[in-house]
Order: C-alpha cells, then structure tokens, then sequence
C-alpha cells in the first residue's frame, strides 16, 4: 500500500475515531477514554501498548496513561502482560462488547433502585417528590427485570445473524 493511500486510510479512521468520541462523551464517557475506546473499537489491531495508542491517536503517551487506567477500571478495556515483556497491552476481550457493558449497568440500576426506595421511604408517599421517588424505584426496578432479559434476546439475536 502506498503512503498516501495509508495517510488516508489513517486519516479516515482518525476522523471517525473524533466523531464516535464525541458521542460516548456527550454521554458520559470523559474525553480521552472515550477516544481510546473508539480507536480500539474501530482500529483492526488486536492488542496495544500505551505508544502504540498514543501513535496511534497523535497524542502524547501521558494522554493515553490516565485514559487506558479509566477505561481498565470501568471494565471497558482488559490489561495484559506477555512474559518477560516491559510493556502493558490494552484490549477489548469480548467480540459483544456492548452486551457486556449494558450488562454491567445492573449493579448501577440496582445502586439507583436502592436510592430511590430510600427516598420513596424517607420523604413518604403523600408528598410530590415521595411518589416521584416511587415512580423513580418502579423504573429502575423494571430495567433491572428486563435488560437480562433483553440482553438474552441479543444474545439470540446475534447467533441468528
């Protein structure tokens, strides 16, 4: 493949990284990880090391660090070591990635659930914000039945596909 012709391939895949980024951080993912995880996601490597990710990127390999330990700690990105190597590997382990990232958000749902009925308990049922708090435990009650649910409709799904 010429230079150009990867420049430009780069260059494609460097701007969707930018754009797909935006969208995980307009909803909630800080910057840089979400920058990391979009380049993992599309970029066609298996596995990468911190300057590969920053060269990757074109960024600094100080960028990547805090990046990488935020999206390893979230569970979006798994670390590795070779034997006898020097240099971590960051990597997404499962194929559904987004299967397993929806379903990490029950023990969130759960944590709001358990908020809400504290609430629906403290500020009781006859004031506004109590039955607001009780519709709030209804809702995060009913996620937490269907996302297994729904998750295995995926899992279905994606054997059919």
């Amino acid at each position: 493949m010429s230079g150009d012709v990867r420049k430009g391939s780069e260059d494609a895949l460097l701007s969707f990284v930018e754009r797909f980024a935006l969208v995980l951080s307009e909803t909630g993912l800080p910057r840089m990880p979400a920058r990391v995880f979009a380049y993992v996601l599309a970029d066609d490597a298996e596995r990468y090391t911190a300057g590969e990710l920053a060269a990757g990127l074109r960024v600094s390999p100080a960028a990547i660090s805090g990046a990488v330990r935020y999206l390893v700690q979230a569970g979006l990105l798994g670390k590795e070591r070779d034997p006898g190597a020097r240099s971590d590997v960051y990597r997404i382990y499962d194929d559904d990635v987004w299967s397993r990232i929806y379903g990490q958000q029950l023990e969130v749902l759960a944590r709001y659930e358990a908020a809400a009925a504290d609430g629906m308990a403290t500020l009781g049922l006859e004031r506004p914000g109590g039955r607001r708090m009780a519709e709030t435990q209804a809702f995060f009650a009913f996620l937490q039945a269907e996302l297994p649910e729904m998750l295995a409709r995926w899992q279905d799904f994606r054997a059919r596909s």
